[in-house]
């Protein structure tokens, strides 16, 4: 009987217990060098709340190292151009729009992160038919945020000396030979971040479901930029 009990079989690991997630320092480093293996960690583990902490106070620290006078200056200046008068604007204004501002740009960041995960979602698991869920949409999308966020925080130095707190790293930067008007609008919202951003979320898409491939899931993440940003083109003055 002993030597039975000797050479049992260990009890395996229930089919349906969760992999251990690889702690976040991990994930942030593999995020940068190597989103092939985030995305089969998050794909088979999908933890975001820290990705999205992380995103949040990092778009809240680059807003708030910028001086409220710049962005007053940036309402100046548009006002001007619509042809309004500029109202006078008082030192209380000011000091709200120290703390508003960033608490503003946090909590869209926060927002939107839930809203692009379900459109993702949206788009791969329910039209195109992957075998993905909400979650694991959310923690590629979480993740994948901190790559502008960072970038954001890492020029705001540059955002403040040319007064301009809408500065990113865009595709205008190239277009030098391109005169004021709609096309530079556009190449200026095609942020190169968003996009790196955006491919992170499309190897993301290819962990969830490996019957995606990456340059098919590429497609869903750059085409909406490029929607946005013929929107947003619209819109610059």
């Amino acid at each position: 009987m002993d030597s039975v009990k000797n050479n049992e079989m260990p009890q395996e690991q229930p089919a349906d217990e969760a992999p251990l997630s690889p702690p976040f320092y991990k994930r942030l480093i593999d995020l940068f060098f190597s989103p092939g293996k985030l995305g089969d960690d998050l794909a088979a583990n999908p933890v975001w709340a820290a990705a999205l902490i992380l995103t949040t106070a990092l778009i809240v620290t680059s807003i708030a190292l910028i001086p409220p006078e710049i962005f007053v200056e940036m309402q100046r200046q548009a006002i001007l151009q619509s042809g309004r008068e500029v109202p006078v604007m008082p030192d209380s204004v000011m000091e709200v729009m120290r703390w508003v501002t960033p608490i503003a740009a946090g909590l869209s960041v926060f927002v939107f992160t839930f809203i692009f995960a379900g459109l993702y979602a949206l788009i791969f698991a329910f039209i195109m038919g992957d075998e993905g869920k909400y979650r694991q949409y959310l923690a590629v999308t979480a993740h994948a945020m901190i790559i502008p966020a960072f970038a954001g925080l890492m020029i705001t130095p540059l955002r403040i000396s040319t007064e301009n707190p809408n500065l990113t790293l865009n595709f205008a930067s190239f277009m030098f030979f391109l005169s004021d008007g709609y096309l530079l609008n556009f190449f200026k919202a095609m942020d190169l971040t968003s996009i790196w951003s955006g491919l992170v979320i499309a190897m993301g898409a290819h962990s969830i479901d490996n019957r995606r491939s990456f340059a098919s899931a590429a497609m869903v993440p750059i085409g909406l930029m490029v929607v946005i940003g013929l929107i947003a083109a619209r819109l610059m003055p």
